[in-house]
């Protein structure tokens, strides 16, 4: 999951980027996962699952990832690194906030309720699943493209994981499945943050951009202008 960048991937045209199927299943990926925001952050606080908390902030975080990637198409290498950057950054930040809230609920001793933890795991399963069979054929693009496919095959692995942490729950009566998936969920997120971040720091230097330059959010109101050949 953290393989350098490949030539392919350094150096894809903006055309594939910019294609109209690309952008659908863009605009699809946006909607199914806004809407699954909130069914389970409503589903996590009743439940009192950090699992699906976590799914649900994730959840969020793709959502608005995907309008970043939309706003971004047929922009210039470096521009679609730079959200890649912003990207690779949120996944890092998901990460942390789980290991947080993971101590939280330990401290706390509150145990989830595993039914509804596995039916909404299972809801966001076939949601996260469709997405990334639509997004499979882009998944080798370059980092901006691959940071949207992972988002997606993480999910889907977060799903199962939640799925078998509500089984664990229901099993044992303890929180320890819950509080183990989204630990993992964590490790997911922060390995795939290191990825991204590797690949679009590879993209902005092949484009000549200091690297420093990824600190700057890429603008949606930027005129779009066709990479230079490479």
């Amino acid at each position: 999951m953290s393989h350098a960048c490949h030539d392919h991937a350094c150096h894809a045209e903006p055309a594939a980027n910019a294609s109209p199927a690309y952008r659908r299943v863009l605009w699809v990926a946006l909607v199914l996962n806004a809407a699954m925001f909130g069914v389970e952050v409503t589903a996590g606080l009743a439940a009192g699952s950090v699992s699906l908390l976590a799914d649900a902030v994730d959840f969020f975080g793709d959502a608005a990832n995907y309008g970043l990637s939309l706003a971004v198409l047929g922009m210039g290498l470096a521009w679609r690194a730079r959200a890649a950057w912003v990207k690779g950054l949120s996944m890092g930040a998901f990460g942390v906030f789980v290991i947080a809230r993971a101590a939280w609920s330990l401290w706390q001793g509150e145990v989830p309720e595993p039914v509804t933890m596995g039916l909404v795991g299972a809801l966001a399963l076939v949601v996260n699943v469709a997405v990334a069979l639509m997004l499979y054929r882009w998944r080798e693009g370059d980092a901006n493209m691959r940071s949207v496919w992972l988002c997606s095959r993480n999910d889907a692995l977060g799903n199962l994981a939640v799925m078998a942490a509500a089984l664990g729950v229901f099993g044992t009566g303890s929180a320890w499945p819950d509080l183990l998936v989204a630990g993992v969920m964590a490790v997911l997120a922060l390995s795939a943050s290191r990825a991204v971040l590797r690949q679009a720091t590879q993209e902005l230097r092949h484009a000549g951009e200091p690297v420093s330059a990824a600190a700057a959010a890429p603008a949606p109101a930027a005129p779009r202008q066709p990479a230079a050949p490479h």
